[in-house]
Order: structure tokens, then sequence, then C-alpha cells
């Protein structure tokens, strides 16, 4: 080197770091995809796509789909009433068909059972015009029941005068037989264990009358007596005896 080469006295000599280099390389390298970024947007922009509308327009799209799906469950929440309501119903007519039918076959047998007892009725006051009761002890049946010594008394009660109108009144029954060797008598209120002295009825052609009645230890029952008072100023008081007589349980 020349010993007599000689520099500026105002040279300053600096170093470049790389931390620097690196720093502007990233800063340009932003710069540059800003740059794209921004004439990407105004090439869509120019292009009719505005990013402010779309989102716009996605945000309004997703309350739409939200609308549409709460629609939807509340319409599927109602086709599940609807088919259940159905259901009940189609239930509802089965027992009611099956009820209708029922009663069909009652009101025929009723019917059947009224006609007959309206022809045993009549031939009964052709056969007795001057009878002075107004009824008559039809049938009369003693069934066991439970417990021991208890039985049920089942009678068909006919009307024999005035079948026009419906008739009340009360009836009684009373039970001779031997306890203890002895003959004796049990009234109403006997064989009920004094519940009952007298039964009321109320009916026009015929009535069926059940009656419970509890038989004291060791008493041997013989005859069953029924008495009958009509409330019809024209009627006399019915009594009809029958012997004891338990049918086959």
């Amino acid at each position: 080197m020349d010993a007599n080469l000689k520099f500026p006295s105002n040279l300053v000599v600096r170093r470049v770091t790389p931390l620097r280099n690196i720093i502007v390389v990233t800063i340009a390298a932003l710069a540059g995809a800003l740059a794209l970024y921004v004439i990407y947007e105004l090439g869509r922009y120019d292009g009719g796509y505005d990013r402010l509308a779309a989102a716009q327009q996605r945000s309004e799209l997703r309350v739409t789909i939200e609308k549409l799906e709460a629609m939807n469950a509340q319409l599927r929440t109602e086709l599940a009433s609807l088919e259940t309501l159905r259901v009940g119903r189609a239930q509802e007519r089965a027992v009611l068909a099956r009820t209708i039918g029922d009663l069909q076959a009652k009101v025929a047998q009723q019917t059947q059972e009224l006609a007959f007892y309206r022809d045993v009725i009549f031939q009964r006051v052709g056969s007795n015009p001057d009878s002075e009761s107004g009824f008559k002890v039809e049938q009369l049946h003693i069934a066991p029941a439970e417990p021991a010594g208890h039985f049920r008394v089942h009678v068909v009660l006919l009307r024999i005068a005035h079948p026009e109108t419906a008739v009340s009144g009360s009836y009684g029954l009373s039970l001779e037989g031997q306890l203890a060797g002895k003959p004796q008598t049990l009234d109403f209120a006997s064989l009920t264990a004094g519940h009952v002295h007298d039964q009321s009825f109320s009916f026009r052609y015929f009535g069926s009358l059940d009656q419970e009645i509890e038989l004291p230890a060791g008493f041997r029952p013989e005859r069953l007596t029924m008495r009958v008072q009509s409330g019809h100023p024209s009627d006399a008081p019915l009594t009809q005896t029958f012997p004891w007589s338990v049918d086959a349980p």
C-alpha cells in the first residue's frame, strides 16, 4: 500500500449487521404481500365482488337457515303430536265401537226379556182378573255365598196389575227352620245382622231383586217367605212362601 495515500478525515466506516438485513427483507416481503392483496381486492371489487356485501349476505343466510331449522323442528314436533292424536283417536274409536256393540247386544237381550215378561204379565192379568195383589214372585233362587253360612237370594218380581205405570214399594224376607231342635222364625233384620228391615224397589213390568242373608250357626232352614208391599193404593200386600232349596254352585 502506498504510504502516501491519504483518506478523507470525515470518512465513517459502519458495519451492516445481518439482523438489519433480515428486518429489511421481511418488511419488503410484507409490503409486497400487502400490495398483492390490495391489488387482489381491487380486482375482485372491479369484477363486482363486494366483501362487506358478501359478509352481510352470509350473515343473512345463516339467520335464514336458523329460522328454517327452527320451523322444521316445530313441524316435526307437530307431526309427532298429530300422529299420537291419530293413534289415540283410532284406539278411542275401537273402544267406542266395542262399547256400542256391547250396548246393542244388551239392548237386544233386554228387549227380548221385556217382550217375554210382557207376555207373562198379560197372561197373568188375563187369568187373574180379580187378583187382589198386583205382584207375583215369578222366580226365586238361593245360591251359596262367602263366607260359610251366607246365601244370596235372587227374586224376579212380576207386576200383574197396572203395568202401564211404574210402581214402587218394599219387600222383606223371613226364614222358618229349626235351631237346637226347636222351631224358629228369623225375620229380615235377623237375616241381615240387624242392617236391613225392608228393601225398597221401583220398576214397571218386572224387577230383579238380590239380597244377601246370613244364617246363625246350627240353624236348619226349611221355608223362605217373601212379603211385598206396593205403593199403589189398589194393590194388596203379597206373601209367598217357598221351600228352602239351594242351587248347586
